[in-house]
């Protein structure tokens, strides 16, 4: 089977079958052995015949509709559609013979009778299935005229933003309706009628209204141009495509950028992506267009105070000006007062010079990424208990698990396209356990898709669950023992195990906190141990919380103790935000850390970067982005280079943030929008996007993907390139002139990364770290014989509650997320037509909650915390539970972490966003703080002198 060459531009027809035993056959002549269960269109594929075909994907199952793909096989009575048949051993099949081009022409010439006639005009053209099968088969007349029944006179559905439908030209293959079910696992597209009634529906719906969530996988499915993108439409038919990766989340799907010049007509998700294997979300899918809208900023600009206008300069003087500010501030203040924060919507390189500026330029340890705020936890946690500061299984491990738990995940908003693949196994008979305090879609997504267990925490309580949990696998014998005892350090299993025993740990002991029923979690308990392969997968619901780390180390020994490590179909993985939250942490964007997650306080390694770097490195860790904050207002720190991150709305307690910005004597902010935090910048250095740079991505299942430059940078350069010339305007060349040059240097650096290269990406597509002599092509899955720190190390999570506590004033607790169609802050997708499903951020409320307080839908609400208040709209749902609110941030005038506290992790200083003591109540006008910022918003975007104002938060 390794020695079947596939090319990855080819439709084979029908899906690759992985089998020990070979079959072989003749087709046309000619001797052809593949796996035992390909089918025979398959089969003819690989011995470079093409049979002709409408209904047949190489990524759906077959169907057998069409009766395009009929063969002869000699013995056998008929015409069989070979998508549907499989080989058989000595078989001989004919794939040309002229009864079956006559019946080939014959069903071809049905197809055309009740189809337009627009082939010049229509955007398909060149690229329209129907019609290259229409030459294939020699179809040169159509007998059938249009005086009877026909459906040409349909209309079209034109309501989803991003793709047209027009039934006049659905030949009613179901490949569409397949791609929904069998592909995305949504189910919102049908087959309705009978016979020549039948058509394509959504549900009796126009398609936004309907349960489509625009992945684009009916769109890429159909052969025709029934489903075709506006964006082809307006623009024309790609002339090229280059590959490379999406910049959303933590999945990092490839994507093949196609292209009319230096033009993105359309993103089609690459069928050979690792992570993705040829499906994508509305985001990677259509929601590009930000990177030309008109709000970029394109040129450097520069001012002496934020209430000045900027000044629009060449990069030399931008450049320049930043360095000597740095300069000056650094002999005032001292080495310590500057600091740099990179983002995960970097690449890797980029965030690898940014630190790399910091350490051997400013000459100190104060680097910090968005990480800090998100997945920290997890790095602390993962590398105490496992050894290793990531998740351990690739995505496709999952269709290998019996039992998944979620827990403080939402896959289906946050990483839809893995999402598609967990439903997928779990349509299979998976079992699924949710802990979560909101019902998310997964726990009722559809007939064919629901938790069996639904643990309806409390917020703040993950602590408290995952020991109940423990103590009913500990207490009814069902740790893996044998596994424990050859894989971990014994006595701190002891010491847990004892822990977790103790009667105040039982489901019973801790519902009190919790909420959960005591039954439910002894029974999820006992499915998660005893089920077969058990998969741990969990996100931001349990990393922002003051116990964040203490939950991460608990679900680690959950899955020691059950022996759910170490192969596929099991292990503990974070579901990683943003596009490069892993490789922002990899590339040593942590005060303490250089890269490869080495402690700056380790002499031999800083002796080696000391080395290649030629400058000597403080060996003491630097300041945390909090710990920039609080000094920034004390009055000692006081210059800040941000890098691709926007602190001012996506850090906690956004007014004590805004202070420090306010307090910092220059701030440089390198960014493609004037985003929230630019409005108190000094310098902006326009960056470029995902689709003007070369790089690497690494996501959530440590993937190390390519990132491929598309067009021209619109500001001039990448942005490692700007990093780079600040650098040597400060004294200190870096001299690299491709970022390839960059990873030659991590990986020399960096042992995890030792074996990556350009070169070698671009020959496997993507690798997972770690990739060394030991692992030339990458690892897949982690800690397969031994941990990387040797043995396991089991922790005792004692649950220490929050000290945001409910009260008579604050009696409900707020909780935040994030939904489908927008990302984190929403620079992004904000300027794309995605606004349409989400053009503000809601507050959920029980229907409980709101009578209590007279509320009704949409009504608008003030909702008020110790940190401050802001004011949203009301929406009333039984997802949350009594006592327990819930926002997502999208929208930086919806001010949601103006009302989040300054609690964080004890070990790692992620905030506590999950957990804030607030009251809801129905006010008639925006709140002090969304007015101040309204009017200071507008203020900002004026001094630009090239942007419009943005609109007002109410009409």
């Amino acid at each position: 089977m390794d020695d079947i060459k596939y090319d990855p531009n080819k439709d084979y027809g029908t899906p690759k079958i992985v089998s020990e035993k070979m079959v072989t056959l003749t087709i046309d002549d000619a001797s052809v052995t593949v796996p035992e269960g390909t089918s025979i269109m398959h089969a003819a594929q690989l011995g470079g015949v093409t049979v002709p075909k409408l209904c047949a994907t190489d990524s759906l199952e077959p169907f057998g509709s069409c009766r395009l793909c009929l063969v002869e096989i000699e013995g056998r009575r008929g015409y069989p559609a070979s998508c549907t048949t499989p080989v058989a051993e000595g078989i001989k099949v004919k794939t040309q013979t002229s009864k079956l081009a006559d019946v080939r022409r014959g069903v071809m010439e049905l197809y055309i009778s009740d189809h337009p006639l627009d082939c010049l005009t229509c955007a398909a053209n060149g690229d329209c299935e129907l019609q290259d099968m229409a030459g294939a088969v020699g179809l040169r007349e159509v007998r059938y005229g249009y005086e009877g029944e026909n459906h040409l006179g349909s209309t079209k559905d034109e309501s989803n933003p991003y793709f047209t439908f027009d039934p006049s030209k659905c030949i009613v293959c179901s490949r569409c309706v397949r791609a929904c079910e069998e592909t995305q696992g949504t189910f919102a597209l049908t087959i309705e009628g009978r016979g020549f009634g039948s058509k394509v529906s959504a549900g009796n719906k126009d398609f936004l209204e309907s349960e489509c969530v625009s992945c684009g996988a009916c769109v890429q499915a159909c052969p025709t141009a029934t489903l075709m993108e506006k964006s082809v439409i307006e623009a024309g038919t790609p002339e090229h495509k280059v590959t490379t990766t999406c910049a959303y989340c933590g999945v990092g799907c490839s994507f093949d950028a196609e292209m009319k010049g230096e033009e993105v007509v359309r993103m089609t998700p690459n069928k050979d992506g690792g992570a993705n294997h040829g499906h994508s979300c509305v985001k990677g899918r259509f929601a590009w267009g930000y990177a030309t809208h008109q709000d970029r900023i394109t040129t450097p600009m520069i001012r002496k105070s934020i209430h000045d206008p900027w000044q629009k300069v060449g990069w030399d003087e931008a450049i320049n000006y930043a360095a000597s500010e740095i300069t000056r501030i650094q002999a005032k203040y001292g080495k310590d007062s500057v600091g740099g924060i990179t983002s995960s919507r970097c690449t890797n390189e980029e965030v690898y010079v940014t630190q790399k500026l910091v350490r051997a330029v400013f000459g100190s340890n104060n680097v910090d990424t968005c990480a800090r705020v998100c997945h920290s936890p997890t790095g602390y946690g993962l590398k105490q208990t496992l050894g290793e500061s990531a998740g351990t299984q690739t995505f496709d491990s999952v269709m290998k698990s019996d039992v998944i738990l979620i827990i403080g995940a939402n896959p289906t908003d946050g990483h839809p396209v893995f999402a598609s693949i967990m439903k997928r196994r779990l349509r299979e008979g998976a079992k699924l356990i949710i802990a979560d305090p909101r019902a998310i879609d997964l726990v009722e997504n559809s007939p064919h898709v629901r938790a069996d267990y639904h643990l309806n925490l409390r917020p703040g309580t993950n602590v408290a669950l995952v020991s109940a949990l423990a103590h009913v696998i500990v207490t009814e014998g069902l740790v893996k023992e044998d596994f424990v005892r050859e894989r971990c350090e014994w006595d701190s299993y002891e010491a847990w195990r004892d822990f977790v025993a103790k009667p105040e740990n039982s489901p019973e002991s801790l519902a009190k906190d919790t909420g959960v029923d005591p039954q439910k979690v002894r029974e999820a308990a006992r499915l998660f141990a005893t089920g077969g392969n058990a998969a741990i997968y969990y996100g931001l619901g349990v990393t922002e919380h003051s116990q964040g780390s203490t939950t991460v180390m608990g679900i680690a020994n959950l899955a020691m103790a059950t022996g759910n490590v170490g192969r596929e179909g099991v292990g503990v993985n974070p579901l990683r935000g943003q596009n490069n939250v892993q490789g922002s942490c990899d590339m040593g964007s942590m005060p303490h850390e250089l890269p490869g997650y080495r402690h700056v306080s380790d002499d031999e390694t800083r002796a080696e970067f000391e080395a290649a770097w030629g400058r000597p490195l403080s060996a003491d860790p630097g300041l945390r982005i909090p710990n920039m904050l609080d000094l920034a207002t004390e009055g000692s720190f006081k210059a800040l280079y941000c890098v691709g991150e926007d602190i001012a709305q996506s850090d906690p307690d956004t007014q004590h943030v805004t202070h420090a910005l306010e307090s910092m004597e220059c701030v440089i902010v390198q960014d493609l929008f004037l985003n929230e935090t630019a409005m108190f910048a000094h310098v902006f250095f326009p960056g470029a996007s995902f689709l003007e740079k070369n790089g690497t991505f690494t996501n959530a299942e440590r993937r190390i993907s390519p990132v491929r430059r598309v067009m021209t940078p619109k500001n001039g350069y990448e942005d490692w390139e700007i990093t780079a010339k600040l650098s040597t305007a400060l004294g200190y060349e870096m001299k690299y002139n491709h970022a390839s040059e960059i990873m030659d240097e991590i990986a020399a650096l960096t042992p995890t990364f030792k074996g990556v290269s350009f070169k070698k990406l671009d020959e496997l597509g993507s690798i997972q770290w770690p990739c060394n002599d030991e692992a030339p092509e990458g690892t897949p899955t982690m800690h397969v014989d031994e941990f990387v720190r040797g043995k396991g190390k089991f922790f005792v999570t004692q649950y220490v509650p929050t000290q945001e506590k409910v009260n008579g004033k604050y009696p409900l607790i707020l909780t935040t997320g994030r939904i489908l169609s927008q990302y984190n802050v929403g620079a992004q997708t904000r300027r794309t037509q995605n606004v349409v499903w989400h053009p503000e951020d809601l507050i959920e409320i029980h229907p409980h909650d709101a009578e209590d307080r007279g509320i009704q839908e949409g009504d608008w609400v003030g909702i008020t915390s110790r940190a401050g208040e802001t004011v949203l709209r009301a929406t009333i749902t039984e997802r949350v539970q009594p006592g327990v609110v819930y926002t997502t941030f999208h929208h930086p005038e919806s001010g949601a972490n103006v009302i989040t506290t300054d609690n964080s992790d004890w070990a790692t200083n992620c905030p506590e966003y999950k957990v804030t003591a607030v009251q809801v109540s129905r006010v008639n006008q925006l709140s002090n703080w969304q007015q101040e910022y309204q009017e200071f918003s507008e203020s900002q975007i004026h001094l630009t002198g090239i942007l419009p104002a943005k609109p007002a938060v109410v009409e």
